[in-house]
């Protein structure tokens, strides 16, 4: 067991709240009193300032935050005596873990407050022991919209109401409660949770609102900073994972199409080969079913879907609001447009080419990452003889592949007896990028 040496001079990480110097502990306040050299945001800065020697330096972090580490490396080479002032515990969404990231472990002392997010529960009387803990409090990009990639500062929070009973989600000027309960109205959550707002904590302007439908909170205002508490009053759904009957997709009608059947959609997911973190393009969506399987086989990933004809693509949008998923996009478009745009794919369906097969396959298999699968349906001859021709070609690419036919039969009654129908019969054709 290797026990850590202790540094003569750390940078102290000190948690702090809005009632200032009410809930520190002596030895905090001393560190305060007697540094040379304070970092924090503009609001504890103000707060604490009659607290500072006359001579220290004082830097605001306020949109700064990639210079602190710096800062902190330069107050100890001149061995001066630095705090960092940090609200409630710096090692929960704060500060004390990006420092500790990026300067050796024993550089930094956290001395931690209590969070907000244990006050905000505390005022509830709620337990946070089984809360899913989230924070918000990333770059503006926007309101959330159903189908937003990964990129968007509300995404993971998407996935996480989708899993858990109970959250509590630290937000930012920008990413307000309202957002948060306008994300759950357009993911057709807004039934399924109940919220509570807590503001400006532990300090004169505190209020606590309780038990807040949805709606009240999506059009409120309400005082920055603040914590939302939300707990489910519907339990956490528990679907079939994949291969769900055909029946559970709308598709074209009158007549059935555009959605890969049963048994070819199962061989096709697993021949996918797809993990929890996948990242998978859907290339000719039709109605949708390969791609929205796919996205709840990889929870941890994302599906990008396209498809270029505008009824079908409704249809698809209908099925991702009936599958209730966030980690799925789905776009209107004929591929290989938007496809630049994408990350590098995982796994690659391809389900209708458009008339591009042999220009899609070579784009796919470039951008394909290192050990992905491409896998495509076909059933005509025609699109078969082009899709084995152009992997052909690029077996010197390190691209291996094969063809699997694959021909079901269902029964059917007939009078007082049972048939067997045959399916028409599938080619699925996979591509391996080896290296």
């Amino acid at each position: 067991m290797q026990t850590l040496a202790k540094d003569p001079n750390p940078c102290r990480v000190i948690g702090v709240l809005d009632d200032g110097a009410e809930s520190l502990t002596p030895t905090a306040l001393a560190h305060i009193r007697n540094a040379d050299v304070i970092i924090s945001w503009a609001d504890s800065l103000a707060l604490f300032a009659p607290l500072f020697k006359p001579d220290a330096q004082v830097h605001d972090a306020t949109g700064k935050l990639s210079e602190v580490p710096e800062w902190v490396r330069s107050a100890r080479a001149l061995d001066l005596r630095c705090v960092v002032l940090a609200t409630g515990d710096p090692l929960c969404f704060g500060v004390g873990s990006y420092l500790a990231s990026r300067l050796c472990v024993n550089a930094v002392d956290v001395m931690p407050n209590v969070s907000t997010i244990q006050l905000a529960c505390a005022r509830l009387g709620l337990s946070w022991a089984d809360m899913k803990l989230a924070s918000i409090h990333t770059r503006d990009t926007g309101e959330w919209e159903r189908g937003a990639p990964p990129s968007h500062g509300m995404y993971a929070l998407a996935q996480q109401l989708r899993r858990h009973m109970h959250l509590a989600v630290l937000t930012s000027p920008e990413n307000t409660p309202g957002r948060i309960a306008r994300l759950l109205q357009i993911e057709g959550l807004a039934g399924d949770f109940r919220m509570a707002v807590a503001e400006c904590l532990a300090s004169p302007q505190e209020r606590v609102l309780g038990d807040l439908s949805v709606d009240e909170v999506a059009s409120g205002e309400f005082a920055h900073p603040n914590v939302v508490l939300l707990w489910r009053q519907t339990p956490l759904p528990d679907p079939v994972l994949t291969s769900q009957a055909d029946s559970a997709f709308a598709q074209r009608q009158p007549d059935k199409g555009l959605i890969t059947k049963q048994e070819v959609r199962a061989v096709s997911l697993a021949r996918l080969q797809l993990r929890a973190s996948s990242v998978v393009w859907d290339i000719g969506a039709g109605s949708g079913s390969v791609g929205l399987e796919a996205a709840r086989l990889c929870q941890q990933g994302h599906v990008f879907a396209i498809e270029k004809n505008a009824g079908d693509f409704a249809i698809a949008q209908s099925n991702h609001a009936a599958f209730g998923l966030s980690n799925y996009s789905l776009f209107n478009a004929k591929a290989p447009e938007l496809l630049d745009g994408w990350p590098d794919p995982d796994a690659v369906f391809v389900g209708g080419s458009g008339g591009e097969l042999a220009e899609l396959i070579r784009l796919i298999t470039q951008r394909l990452k290192p050990g992905g699968h491409l896998v495509m349906n076909f059933v005509t001859l025609e699109n078969l003889a082009t899709a084995t021709a152009t992997l052909q070609a690029l077996e010197d690419s390190g691209i291996a592949w094969d063809v699997l036919q694959l021909q079901a039969a269902r029964s059917k009654p007939i009078l007082h007896m049972h048939r067997m129908a045959a399916e028409n019969p599938v080619w699925i054709v996979t591509a391996k990028k080896e290296k």
